[in-house]
């Protein structure tokens, strides 16, 4: 069955690539301060770090490929769901080249499909929401309103951002003059009351953090000036990140869709499905001092595949097509290979350091490195989240990892700097030494500089790391 063999395929190619790359700067993040498990977690609901966390417990290890392999078995089954939705919208030839697009997407097919983010289980549980949802809407029974608001559920406890998805049901049934009688019918609100119940250890978990996941999250769509031309570089890297020939397609058959109206009510629903989180990123983009990420909105257009598929379907004779779809599952896959064997050899590096300021490679290099000579208790400071999720990742979990900084995340939650007061550290700091050595003198009773560490690729020296001790922390944060 072609549907088996995209599935099978495409899972081999995703471990292969898992297993060439060490973890990037969110994925060793989410591993390195997510080894003690909680209800919730500052920067998102709690799935995506269970699942790692329970991978490098089931196997005993934290190699890159084991804590990435519950989000690619998820993947397996979002596009199995995703062929199941298209079917539902469309027929079984809609439903197997929506499959096909999902898989050949970079954001989707590479991204969300290999790496240790919330994105993997956040795409399957809106998958099932929406196949649930249609099935309930066809139906009307109230097993499919149950599905669908455990899906729902599911995606909310994966990131906070499906709650546009679930907004996108409700302006749905407003719209529609088929389905809008369901409201005042027990099925919907059912699926909300189940949703909201799985949330309750999300809002348990703030409600003794003082809020800080809200807050850390709202405080993205804070801004300072109106920026007219943001929304339209939004788009562009959207669009990037999709592939703009999919992309292109994608909007043409959203407006499609639109201008067909309520009467064609599962490509109305898709419709409205899809269009918060599009729309609302693209909007929050024109105020926000924050950078906007282009893949926030990657749910919005996950709910297009489906119609995009339907409409090659219709058009698969045409060599143009036939000859797209080729090229581009070519370029996904060679583009990966080249990534990865770049990770694994660096090959290329010589090439990279003539056209830019520096190696990229190094956020895809576990520093394993630096724990050359390291006491397995040893305990570690890092002036910065994003360094410390590399640095503790690659130490392991013998070794306790303190971000010094006012802004831990994560980090200041697990192990906040203060819990250590007295103590000694070593200290790491990958950029920005001397300065970074004068801010904590203040902290501690004395800094001394050590012999430096480096980051290293296949015997090659990609980064020299700055290494201090620091004597007796004093306070925390520093006066």
């Amino acid at each position: 069955m072609p549907l088996i063999s995209l599935i099978l395929v495409t899972m081999a190619l995703r471990v292969a690539f898992g297993t060439a790359l060490g973890l990037g700067v969110d994925e060793s993040y989410m591993v390195a301060s997510g080894r003690v498990l909680s209800l919730g977690y500052y920067d998102h609901p709690p799935i995506a770090w269970w699942l790692s966390w329970a991978a490098a417990h089931l196997f005993g290890s934290e190699a890159a490929v084991i804590v990435r392999l519950p989000f690619i078995a998820l993947f397996a089954v979002s596009t199995w769901l995703m062929y199941r939705l298209g079917c539902a919208i469309a027929g079984a030839r809609a439903g197997l080249w929506a499959a096909v697009l999902l898989n050949v997407s970079p954001v989707f097919g590479v991204t969300t499909g290999t790496w240790v983010l919330p994105d993997g289980p956040l795409d399957c549980a809106l998958l099932g929401a929406a196949l649930c949802l249609v099935n309930a809407l066809e139906r009307g029974t109230l097993g499919w309103w149950l599905g669908a608001g455990l899906c729902a559920g599911a995606a909310l406890l994966s990131k906070y951002s499906a709650a546009l998805t679930v907004l996108g049901v409700f302006l749905y049934l407003l719209t529609s003059r088929q389905h809008r009688q369901l409201l005042t019918t027990i099925g919907p609100w059912l699926a909300a009351l189940v949703a909201g119940a799985m949330f309750v250890p999300v809002l348990v978990w703030n409600a003794h953090h003082d809020w800080a996941s809200f807050a850390f999250q709202a405080g993205r769509a804070e801004g300072r000036q109106f920026q007219l031309f943001a929304p339209l570089v939004t788009f562009a890297g959207e669009a990037l990140f999709v592939l703009p020939w999919i992309w292109l397609p994608m909007m043409a058959v959203l407006i499609v869709a639109l201008r067909r109206g309520p009467e064609a009510w599962r490509s109305w629903l898709l419709s409205w499905l899809a269009l918060p989180p599009i729309a609302v990123f693209a909007v929050v983009s024109a105020w926000s001092s924050q950078r906007v990420l282009f893949h926030w909105a990657a749910p919005g257009y996950l709910m297009l595949f489906p119609l995009l598929g339907d409409a090659v379907a219709r058009r698969i004779g045409q060599p143009a097509v036939r000859w797209t779809l080729v090229g581009t599952g070519a370029f996904v896959v060679l583009g990966a290979a080249v990534v990865a064997s770049q990770v694994r050899w660096g090959w290329l590096h010589a090439v990279i350091v003539d056209i830019a300021p520096s190696d990229p490679t190094i956020q895809a290099v576990d520093w394993t490195s630096l724990g050359d000579g390291l006491p397995p208790d040893a305990l570690v400071g890092v002036p910065n989240w994003r360094d410390a999720g590399k640095i503790g990742y690659a130490l392991g979990p013998r070794v306790t990892t303190v971000c010094l900084s006012l802004d831990c995340r994560q980090f200041g939650l697990t192990w906040p700097a203060h819990r250590f007061i007295g103590a000694d550290l070593l200290i790491f700091v990958p950029e920005h030494a001397d300065r970074v050595a004068i801010e904590l003198a203040r902290a501690f009773d004395r800094v001394e500089r050590l012999p430096d560490a480096s980051i290293r690729q296949t015997g090659r020296t990609l980064q020299t790391v700055a290494v201090f001790r620091g004597d007796r922390l004093r306070a925390w944060p520093p006066q």
